[in-house]
């Protein structure tokens, strides 16, 4: 086992559009006692990526940029008076407003989008350092923030990387004990960037990091961070739980469908409140069927029992969406149903 080290690169000017990162990182290091030698990881903020390369969009626009960085919505929750949007974002991860940031921007109002090809950035980045050096093997890795489904607070990723093997697939091989290891890869650019944050820290202003003693992740053939990203069959969570029923009755997440039907808030919400986008999604495919809402009671009518059936399921399932649940047997009288709301 090797003694790993972290390096931050404090003292580093503010960055702007044009700037060369290459010789601002390698002065950094320089005054840190800690000039890049072979084996090394250099582990950089994205934000300063996306600085030096000028990609600034207006803020009193935020979701127009938000949008324009989006492949798919995932989540999306009501913030306040906006909507926030768990996406799937063009530079590959799945991430919180596609990562348009207005965090650490020095003295402007604007916001940073992600670069488009992190990876190629990444790269460029290492060649540049090898020419400048006269080394030959140090990795990058971009890092940006997110949450994580199932864990409270957000912590560093690989956006990006070069030159480094961000996954150590250990499937074939055996544990300690000797026991064959089937599914476990580890995430190693991950790894990288989640370590070399314990250093920077978004309050400091330390934009990088050095990672010292993981030579054994240096690859110059390394597929780059995109590798990790799951997506298409090997995603299991391609939706959240409400907008993977809302999705399949009708109503997309990130649709002007899903604003029209109402978006659930981030903070707790009544019965009634949600009673009443159940009912929206539910009229979506049964228009015929006639709804009335009087706070946690629903009447549904409909012209055939048919259709009243196909209203009645569709409610149930979208009231099942909402963590609500109706009472069995309901009041049916003719091709009129009476239904007790309440939360599941």
């Amino acid at each position: 086992m090797s003694v790993v080290s972290l390096i931050p690169l404090t003292g580093m000017p503010e960055v702007a559009a044009g700037d060369s990162l290459v010789q601002l990182l390698l002065d950094a290091a320089a005054s840190a006692d800690a000039p890049l030698t072979d084996g090394d990881v250099l582990v950089v903020s994205s934000k300063i990526v996306s600085k030096s390369l000028g990609l600034w969009a207006d803020s009193a626009d935020r979701s127009a940029a938000v949008a324009s960085q989006t492949v798919r919505v995932v989540a999306e929750r009501l913030t306040g008076d906006r909507i926030t949007r768990i996406v799937q974002s063009m530079a590959g991860p799945t991430m919180a407003a596609a990562g348009v940031d207005a965090s650490n921007t020095g003295c402007r109002d604007d916001v940073l989008l992600l670069p488009a090809d992190p990876d190629a950035e990444a790269e460029h980045l290492r060649v540049a350092l090898l020419e400048a050096t006269g080394l030959r093997r140090v990795g990058v890795v971009l890092s940006d923030t997110a949450g994580r489904p199932w864990r409270f607070g957000q912590t560093d990723f690989a956006l990006g990387a070069a030159g480094v093997a961000v996954v150590d697939d250990l499937r074939g091989g055996v544990d300690a004990d000797g026991k064959a290891l089937t599914v476990t890869s580890r995430a190693v650019g991950d790894e990288l960037a989640a370590a070399a944050d314990l250093v920077k820290g978004k309050a400091e202003a330390i934009p990088a990091a050095l990672v010292r003693g993981t030579a054994c992740a240096i690859d110059h053939r390394g597929a780059g961070a995109r590798a990790l990203i799951r997506v298409g069959p090997e995603d299991w969570f391609d939706h959240g739980r409400a907008e993977s029923i809302r999705a399949a009755l009708g109503t997309a997440p990130g649709s002007q469908d899903a604003i029209d039907d109402g978006i659930a808030a981030v903070i707790p919400e009544d019965v009634a409140t949600r009673v009443r986008r159940a009912v929206a999604v539910t009229l979506r495919g049964a228009p015929e069927a006639g709804v009335d809402v009087g706070g946690t009671v629903v009447s549904v009518s409909a012209p055939t029992a048919y259709q009243l059936g196909v209203a009645v399921s569709r409610l149930h399932v979208a009231l099942w969406g909402e963590g609500l649940a109706v009472d069995v047997p309901a009041e049916v009288s003719g091709l009129d149903v009476r239904l007790e709301v309440h939360d599941r």
